[in-house]
Parts: C-alpha cells; structure tokens; sequence
C-alpha cells in the first residue's frame, strides 16, 4: 500500500481502487489520497470501463471482472493478468465482442506473437511457436526433492512467488498455450513450446510457405508492456541488442519431468471450465508447497486429481467462472490436506 500511495502522489490525476484493503490500509488511504481513493471490487470494475486503455496486472482470478468491463465499455485491455483469459476465455472474448473491446497481450511471449502477426492472414498461420527459458531445474532428472529456495530461484525474470514456481513446473508456459489459442483462435495442435535458455527470442510464428517470423530481443517487460499501451505506434527505449557475441538454442520440453504442460494442452482441449479448475488448483497447490505443507511433486498431482474430480462444465458469465474457481479451490485443498 506504501507503494499504491507513493505511485499516487507522483501521478496526481490517478484514481486509487484497493479491491479489498485492511482496516488500517484503508484508513491510512483514505487519510494520503482523499476522495482519489475508493476500495471495492466494484470500484474497480467502474475504473476499468472509464480509462482508454486498461492494464490489468491483478494476480489471479480477481482481475476477471475488470477485463471483462474494460471490454465491455469498447476499452483497450492491455492484459498480464493472464488468469483472467485462461479461467474465463469464453466470458472474456465474448466481451469483447459485445463492446468492441481490443485485447493487447502484455505477456512477453503473447506480445511477441501479437507483433509477428502485425499484417499477416490469420489463413497462412501454420504455427505458433513459444518459447520457455526451462526455468531452473531443465537439467536436473529429480524433481521429486526441490525445495522452496530453489523453484524461487529463476534464472531470467524476477517475479512475484506463484509466477516463480509456475515457471519452474511449466504451469506458466501451459497457461501460456492456452492464452495462445484464445487470443489468436490457432489450434492446440499448431502451437508448439520450445525450450530457449536465452530468453532472447521471446516466440515465433510459422507460416504456410515455410518462414518463420521471431520476435527478438533482451528479456525486459518494460518493453511488451510500453508496446501494449503505444499501439501501433512504438515509443523509444529498450536495450539494443548485440547479435555477434549471442549463441541462441532450442529444445523440446520433456512432457514427463513437467507433467503439468502436457495437463494444459489436455484442459485447453476440453475447454469449458477446465482451465479455470486448472489456474485454482494450481494455486491452492503452490500456497500449499509454499507453506511447506507438500512436497513439489504433488503439485502436478493435485492439480490433476482436481480436474479429474471437477469435470467440463460450460461458463457463460463472469458468476459462473468465479463459482467454478471457489469450488476448484476447495476441492484442491482437500485433496492437499489428505496428501
């Protein structure tokens, strides 16, 4: 909140929404920002069908209702909270096509695939390729051991600690294939995942008379999401990159040490509310190893045992996505509690 307020102050015509502040959050924020602040999950979504151009970085399935309303009000949703797309891709793309909403993708990968696609027929699209930097354990055969110190530790990007992990288990990448499909309507079996250590190619796109177009550059998310907000136009900044000294290699991911990418292409194919019970469980199943309460195996496991017990369900509206999250989350948490 310190750094809500501090963001505030430097920006003295930004609004302030807290979702859902403390007490003392939201006393210490109504004292700093006055009538610029305001807290409910209703303020937010009113803020989102106000503003032009709408960056939705919420962690987690509470970005889903201001998606849909930056959408629905004919608004440019700059998204990086990528589980509001994967739980609820029906509701969210059927708001845009209510509104006239444009979804501009924030995600390094997505963005790059979005710039790949810049005057290009969708018809002569034969692939997507994204790429993954493996995350920390692409070499190591034992995942059964890994501790919490070590998922933590990414080699290429500094994020929060769900991002972290969903990174080294390639739940992140999974979720990612899945953001794929939905934005661009290519299908599962014409989107493929490379392993780049690099992360200098941040994804291609392969068309029909057998080119590849890459998007290339230093891993910096100033630069993906600068671009989310300019479009079409670019703004200056980025770091130049020097191609004489860089040696860039590609490899398959091993679906069997990372179980849980394989489990994304197989909840993206069922459709419906998979891919929602998918982004819960994996989230009760992270806060639970974060926790220390399983070990990093059981992750994939739970967040298996959770699709098999949930089922397809269809969603329609953003109720229906929220109602199947809670009942994916309790569902995870029981199977985690009986681990």
């Amino acid at each position: 909140s310190d750094m809500l307020v501090s963001l505030a102050e430097r920006f003295p015509e930004a609004r302030v929404v807290a979702a859902a502040p403390t007490n003392q959050e939201h006393a210490m924020l109504v004292d700093r920002l006055g009538s610029r602040y305001a807290r409910g999950p209703e303020e937010l979504e009113e803020l989102a069908r106000t503003a032009a151009v709408v960056v939705n970085g919420i962690v987690g399935s509470a970005g889903l209702p201001a998606s849909v309303a930056a959408l629905e009000s004919g608004n440019r949703l700059a998204l990086a909270n990528k589980e509001s797309l994967v739980a609820g891709g029906p509701v969210v793309l059927a708001a845009a096509e209510r509104g006239g909403g444009e979804i501009v993708p924030v995600d390094s990968e997505h963005s790059a695939l979005f710039q790949c696609l810049q005057g290009e027929d969708l018809s002569s699209v034969t692939r997507l390729i994204l790429t993954a930097s493996g995350g920390p354990f692409r070499d190591r055969a034992d995942l059964s051991d890994v501790t919490l110190g070590e998922a933590l530790a990414h080699p290429t990007w500094n994020m929060g600690p769900r991002i972290t992990i969903d990174s080294s288990t390639l739940m992140n990448k999974a979720f990612e294939v899945i953001e794929a499909h939905l934005l661009f309507g290519i299908s599962y079996d014409a989107i493929d995942v490379v392993v780049h250590p690099q992360s200098i190619v941040h994804s291609m796109v392969e068309f029909a008379d057998g080119s590849t177009k890459a998007h290339v550059g230093e891993p910096d998310m100033r630069v993906p999401i600068q671009y989310a907000i300019t479009y079409p136009d670019r703004a200056p900044g980025g770091e130049r990159f020097d191609w004489s000294d860089r040696t860039l290699t590609f490899e398959k991911p091993d679906f069997d040490r990372f179980p849980l990418l394989g489990l994304g292409y197989d909840a993206g194919r069922a459709g419906g509310s998979a891919p929602a019970t998918m982004n819960a469980a994996d989230e009760i199943a992270v806060q639970a190893f974060i926790d220390g309460r399983i070990s990093y195996g059981m992750i994939a496991t739970i967040v298996e045992m959770s699709l098999e017990r949930m089922g397809v369900q269809a969603i329609d509206t953003v109720a229906d996505v929220l109602a199947i999250d809670t009942e994916s989350r309790n569902v995870a948490a029981e199977i985690a509690g009986s681990c």
